[in-house]
């Protein structure tokens, strides 16, 4: 069964022992505490922890003429507003090819390519916005991560239940992670700056992005 956002609320509520709540509008102190959560980006931080498959959305960007870098990478493109976290940059189609020479910076990818295939979690109404596609262990998560930040605002204070709870926190999100790691096919994450530049500027156009060295007799 879907979750709902009220199913996420209780569901926190359930982890801090408190009294759940028959409706969003219900004036007590734990769901206004959990709106903030909520309204504050809850949601978008649990997607950023992971490559999510049931979150992933993958497509094709043109360079937009109207991104003119004065140096450096010759082309750009501003990130989608549904971009969460980047999972893979290729130089094809089936993403097979990683393309290593690029940078992400100010809102923007910046590469030499005319054209880039990107796979990234999103929060978008049909990804991870769309609480229908949500992994049970997923919900957990996000209950847990709730309940965690709100524990100790409704609990005063008290240490054994804001263990307990970051406890059933900790214990979800690796559930969820592991769960979603055994989803599919191993995929390469995204190359951070620091380990691009051991490859060199050029290192993809030789090798075509295979990371594999030479083996020499």
């Amino acid at each position: 069964m879907a979750t709902t956002r009220l199913k996420i609320y209780n569901g926190a509520l359930l982890n801090c022992e408190e009294r759940p709540i028959v409706a969003l509008t219900d004036d007590v102190e734990a769901r206004h505490a959990l709106d903030e959560v909520w309204n504050d980006g809850g949601l978008k931080y649990c997607l950023e922890q992971a490559q999510w498959k049931f979150a992933m959305n993958a497509a094709k960007f043109t360079y937009d003429p109207a991104i003119d870098p004065d140096w450096g990478y010759q082309h750009g493109v501003t990130k989608p507003t549904d971009w969460v976290v980047t999972s893979a940059v290729c130089q094809d189609e089936y993403f097979r090819v990683p393309l290593l020479q690029y940078e992400d910076q100010n809102g923007n990818w910046y590469f030499d390519l005319e054209d880039v295939y990107i796979r990234y979690v999103s929060d978008g109404a049909t990804y991870g916005g769309d609480l229908s596609k949500w992994p049970s262990t997923f919900t957990e998560y996000v209950k847990g991560h709730f309940a965690e930040k709100i524990i100790a605002r409704i609990s005063g204070g008290n240490e054994d239940r804001i263990a307990r709870v970051t406890k059933l926190a900790d214990k979800a999100k690796f559930n969820a992670k592991s769960k979603d790691a055994m989803a599919g096919p191993t995929t390469f994450p995204a190359q951070g700056a620091w380990l691009r530049s051991r490859f060199g500027r050029g290192g993809g156009r030789y090798d075509g992005g295979n990371r594999s060295g030479n083996l020499t007799g």
